[in-house]
């Protein structure tokens, strides 16, 4: 269900069967977010992605409640964008459905000329949403006549995507040019040189030796902002019969970009690295699906949390999801607004060699217990052999002097609970 403006104001509501009405829970709190000097009514915006490739879908979109979006990925007039299909396969794993999204899709079909006029009529219907472009170039002019051209159109904000492969002036062919600390200090220069109407914002990906290096140079070419981060290159499966790779194009297919759930950690530590050692703004992009991934993203240094995948599988309505957990969750800790979350986890991130060494065991409550063995077979072949079953029974019992607290059993029982480590 879509909620109008009014309506958005109360939206976690009760049914009452007997009025045939709803019964307000709790008001909305206030989602409202600064980031690069962009006012947002919440922190949730839609990825470049094909969410956003078609004027028709991006409004909807911004109906549907969403604070902002950046429209997928444009380039020059005649650059050459060639896709194949099937472009999409999944990453299963036991009754989760795509666990991961791998994707074998390229830049928008649509060039400037298009994405500019879209640009234009967005603003003009959405006033006061975040339209964001993102852009590619093969050369400093194509970059440079790319940001002129948005600014003019009226854009609030620029993307651009240093994290797909493209031309990188010359250095490592066929790699990205945020895998470059040198191309991407000066691809992103070259941006800025281009404008300074609108905030620029840099796409990175977390597939680089030092992240922090790469945040730095993007920092020092003075861009506003960096979106942490991309999809992971990846190679989505194998037919055992046919040994076709997947997506199957006629029994051939390359790397995918892997993006959704499988992807969360990945981004977390990109995320929180650029926050804990460059003073610059994140966006925080990859594999955050519902309000609790968001605030993640943020606890760890992101300033808003952009969304791609789970809009594809979910559809744009999860927005109400998001904006009422956030809510909720922003009335259970206190917070006054999202700014508080924002950073609340980074001194809590630290080396190994700063960790607190203490004597910890694991607890079983057996009263809980469904007796189903996990945490016996998972302790007996890749623990410490510390639990054991009682006389024959499916009933776990702990040998305390064994156990070493490593946390496998309550990692791999079912139920919540059930197995504590204190």
């Amino acid at each position: 269900m879509n909620f109008n403006n009014e309506e958005r104001e109360i939206i976690l509501t009760r049914y009452d069967d007997m009025n045939q009405r709803q019964i307000p829970l709790y008001p909305l709190r206030d989602l409202s977010v600064e980031f690069c000097g962009l006012q947002l009514e919440n922190p949730f915006l839609l990825s470049a992605a094909p969410s956003t490739d078609e004027l028709s879908m991006a409004a909807r979109g911004l109906e549907a409640g969403w604070a902002g979006l950046i429209l997928k990925t444009t380039s020059m007039p005649g650059t050459k964008v060639d896709l194949a299909y099937p472009m999409i396969s999944g990453l299963d794993w036991e009754d989760k459905r795509l666990l991961g999204m791998g994707n074998i899709d390229l830049i928008s079909r649509y060039h400037i000329d298009e994405v500019t006029e879209r640009v234009r009529i967005l603003k003009k219907q959405f006033p006061t949403k975040l339209i964001g472009a993102s852009i590619m170039g093969s050369k400093k002019e194509d970059w440079q006549t790319l940001v002129s051209r948005l600014e003019n159109a009226g854009v609030d904000l620029i993307e651009c995507s240093f994290s797909c492969p493209q031309g990188n002036i010359g250095e490592d062919p066929g790699k990205m040019l945020a895998q470059s600390e040198h191309a991407a200090e000066i691809t992103a220069r070259w941006v800025k040189e281009a404008g300074n109407k609108v905030p620029v914002l840099i796409k990175i990906t977390p597939q680089v030796t030092d992240i922090v290096k790469i945040a730095a140079a993007i920092k020092r070419a003075g861009a506003d902002g960096i979106t942490a981060s991309n999809s992971m290159p990846a190679l989505m499966g194998v037919d055992i019969h046919s040994f076709a790779p997947m997506p199957n194009l006629d029994g051939q297919s390359t790397y995918s970009g892997l993006t959704g759930p499988a992807i969360k950690p990945i981004t977390l530590r990109t995320i929180a690295e650029i926050a804990k050692n460059v003073d610059i703004p994140i966006s925080g992009n990859g594999g955050a699906s519902n309000w609790r991934d968001a605030v993640e993203f943020m606890a760890v240094g992101a300033e808003n949390v952009q969304i791609c995948t789970a809009v594809m599988h979910y559809g744009f309505r999860i927005i109400d999801d998001l904006t009422s957990g956030l809510s909720h969750y922003l009335a259970e800790m206190e917070f006054a607004s999202v700014r508080e979350i924002i950073g609340k986890a980074l001194p809590n991130i630290v080396d190994h060699d700063s960790l607190r060494r203490k004597d910890v065991k694991c607890r079983i409550h057996i009263d809980s217990c469904i007796g189903c063995e996990l945490c016996f077979v998972a302790c007996r072949d890749g623990g410490h052999e510390a639990i054991e079953l009682r006389d024959a029974s499916r009933i776990p019992l702990l040998r305390e002097e064994k156990c070493e607290g490593c946390g496998l059993c309550k990692q791999v029982c079912p139920v919540d609970g059930c197995i504590e480590i204190r």
